[in-house]
């Protein structure tokens, strides 16, 4: 018994020891971070008023190939997945008292022409497929590809008639609610003025 108790006491050691030793060796060599600090100084910049009503909503793919070519090095190459999306949308602050005219059961409405809030890379959805470059960063190949990609968007978005849709669709919505508020036939014209004897809409 008295040669089993030491041993049993080394075994034990070895035990303690290796179990500190991996501890250790896990939390040195380990990449995740032991403690994470951030320190923030934000500061409110601007205040804007929004009166910008999103009436349609377009969602893109595209596969990028975006290429950059030099005339005395090797070329570079990035091959992107982009999800993008544009929105459609009218200034509804825009619409001022001279828009607004009511002739006898009739509201007149000049509502401002529809444009475009936004065209965008959706940066969760879009994946960078591959990259060929001799440049040690690819930061600003990827940045140009981001940038050509968002013109693409825009472009697409407007020969695809985003703004004659949201045109239609902010005309149908507020047709709806402007009579309900109203309880007058509501109409929407271009035309900036309406003749004298129609009297405006206090």
């Amino acid at each position: 018994m008295r040669v089993v108790y030491p041993i049993l006491i080394a075994i034990l050691l070895v035990v303690v020891v290796g179990l500190a030793m991996n501890t250790f060796k896990v939390g040195l060599f380990s990449s995740e971070p032991s403690k994470i600090i951030s320190n923030h100084d934000i500061v409110l910049e601007k205040i804007e008023e929004l009166g910008k009503l999103e009436l349609v909503k377009y969602k893109f793919r595209d596969v990028l190939e975006h290429k950059q070519e030099y005339d005395y090095w090797f070329d570079s190459k990035a091959i992107l997945i982009i999800s993008g999306e544009a929105v459609g949308c009218i200034d509804l602050t825009k619409i001022k008292d001279e828009d607004v005219f009511e002739a006898q059961d009739t509201v007149y409405v000049k509502l401002p022409e529809a444009e475009l809030c936004y065209a965008k890379i959706n940066h969760k959805e879009t994946r960078i497929y591959n990259t060929s470059s001799y440049s040690m960063d690819n930061s600003k190949l990827i940045g140009d590809a981001f940038k050509a990609a968002e013109k693409q968007i825009t472009r697409t978005a407007l020969e695809s008639n985003i703004l004659e849709q949201a045109q239609q669709n902010g005309e149908r919505l507020l047709k709806t609610l402007f009579e309900d508020l109203t309880d007058k036939k509501v109409v929407f014209t271009k035309r900036p003025e309406l003749p004298d004897e129609n009297i405006r809409l206090q």
